[in-house]
C-alpha cells in the first residue's frame, strides 16, 4: 500500500493530523539555509558580524529566526501549535562565502519540530537578506532544508551538516 498523505482526511480535505493517541517524546530538528551573499556585502564583515545602518544582521536574524520557529503554526495553516522548551539558531560564513544558518528547535510533546525549525531558518534567511539589500540585490537563498530529527517513529540525520 502506498504512502498516504498525512493532512489529507477519507475525503481528500486538508486535515490537521490527529496525535492524541501519540506518545510524548522528547524531539528535536535543526534545519539549515544557505544564503550567497555579494563580495560587497562580505566586505561589511566585522569579525563575526555583518554590521549596517539598520544593525546587527546576524544579531538581528538570530532574533527574527527564533521569533519565526515559534509563530511557525501561525504561519503554516495545519501545523500544531507548539510551545517550544529550546530554539537556537547560529549563523556563521562558510570556506565558500556563503552564509549557513542553522536552526534547532526542541520540545517534549506528541508532534515534531521540523516545521519550526524550518522555519526559523527560512525566517532567518529573509531577514539577512531584508538588512542587506541595500548593499547588494545579489542576494541569493540557495537552499533550505532539513538536516536532522530526533524522537517520534524514526530519526533521521543527512551524512553532514555541510551542504549536500
Amino acid at each position: 500500500m502506498a504512502q498516504k498523505f498525512t493532512h489529507l482526511d477519507k475525503d481528500d480535505n486538508p486535515n490537521m493530523v490527529d496525535v492524541g493517541a501519540k506518545k510524548v517524546t522528547k524531539r528535536t530538528a535543526t534545519a539549515q539555509a544557505i544564503v550567497q551573499v555579494s563580495d560587497e556585502i562580505l566586505s561589511h564583515l566585522e569579525g563575526k558580524e555583518i554590521t549596517t545602518k539598520k544593525g546587527p544582521v546576524f544579531q538581528t536574524a538570530i532574533l527574527a529566526g527564533i521569533m519565526g520557529a515559534k509563530k511557525t503554526s501561525e504561519l503554516i495553516p495545519l501545523c500544531h501549535p507548539l510551545g517550544l522548551d529550546n530554539c537556537k539558531v547560529k549563523i556563521g560564513i562558510t570556506d565558500q562565502k556563503e552564509i549557513q544558518i542553522l536552526c534547532t528547535a526542541s520540545l517534549t510533546a506528541k508532534t515534531g519540530v521540523e516545521m519550526e525549525a524550518l522555519t526559523g531558518a527560512s525566517v532567518a534567511a529573509l531577514t539577512i537578506y531584508d538588512m542587506c539589500k541595500a548593499f547588494s540585490h545579489h542576494i541569493i537563498i540557495k537552499e533550505i532544508k532539513l538536516m536532522e530529527k530526533t524522537g517520534g517513529k524514526k530519526d533521521f540525520r543527512r551524512a553532514s551538516l555541510a551542504t549536500d
